[in-house]
């Protein structure tokens, strides 16, 4: 097995990219989180213009005041151009409580029964 974070990224810049629009939803942060948001800032070295995640939505534990939520917000990560900060949302919880919750809401109110599949293998052909 081998793991290619270089890659990788590049496939999750080239989606936002193609994408209309895209939304964040992150459980916990970290390195995930700045690698998932710094996909706008690689797309505008690549020479793309991109606009900004409309959505995000981000649920930890952790406080930005003692370092943790590596030591960046939402609104913050706003400042840098990644996120809109008009729809944005930190949930400060512990997320095996409120995910199971977010998913059953999402789940029974059906909305993904009209959205379009999508085949992200399709933009690397």
């Amino acid at each position: 097995m081998t793991i290619d974070s270089i890659r990788e990224f590049r496939e999750l810049t080239e989606i936002k990219i193609q994408s209309k629009g895209s939304g964040l939803f992150m459980i916990g942060g970290g390195v995930p989180k700045n690698f998932i948001q710094d996909t706008v800032i690689c797309a505008e070295l690549l020479g793309k213009e991109v606009d900004m995640h409309k959505y995000a939505v981000q649920i930890t534990v952790a406080d930005s005041r003692d370092g943790a939520c590596s030591s960046s917000t939402l609104k913050e990560a706003s400042s840098w151009g990644k996120v809109d900060v008009t729809k944005e949302q930190m949930v400060f919880a512990e997320a095996t409580s409120v995910l199971p919750l977010i998913a059953s809401d999402a789940y029974h109110k059906s909305e993904w029964k009209k959205r379009e599949r999508k085949n992200f293998s399709k933009i690397f052909g």
